[in-house]
């Protein structure tokens, strides 16, 4: 395994990561908003579904990528014994939401928050949602920043 095709992996998987997690900031901070200001749950409900089936895919590919490349990077670093060293916390934070995140993008959304939305769009459900947007995005940013610190070992 070359050094090239660990910076490969690597640019890879923070590229993925834009297209995620920038993903879902658009869509917690312009569409679920946009959402929201139209007139009836009918409108919502057919712009929430036009939203959903272009950006799911492109955040499924994205999820595998980053698991794909993180794969390839803790076998390049030999690193499988920081997964159980407390010190390296933080992988394991960055595992974890990558596993949540498949749960809802493959799981939960295509087959009980998707449908629910689409049958039952109201202010309160859009609420909730756009709740749900917000604590996946702060929690993300979150994971994103202690992660870069722990690679450069600030923590």
């Amino acid at each position: 395994m070359s050094y090239r095709l660990f910076v490969i992996a690597r640019a890879l998987h923070v590229l993925s990561l834009v297209v995620w997690i920038g993903g879902l900031g658009m869509v917690t901070t312009v569409i679920l908003p946009a959402l929201r200001r139209l007139d009836s749950s009918a409108q919502q409900a057919w712009l929430f579904d036009r939203v959903e089936r272009r950006f799911r895919p492109q955040a499924q590919v994205a999820w595998a990528i980053v698991g794909a490349s993180g794969l390839y990077m803790l076998a390049w670093l030999r690193a499988w014994a920081r997964l159980i060293d407390i010190r390296y916390w933080w992988m394991d934070a960055m595992i974890a939401l990558w596993l949540a995140f498949g749960a809802v993008l493959f799981v939960a959304e295509p087959l009980i928050l998707g449908p629910r939305l689409r049958d039952g769009m109201n202010a309160e459900v859009l609420r909730r949602f756009q709740i749900l947007h917000w604590v996946l995005l702060i929690v993300s940013l979150s994971v994103i920043g202690v992660v870069i610190a722990g690679i450069y070992g600030v923590l």
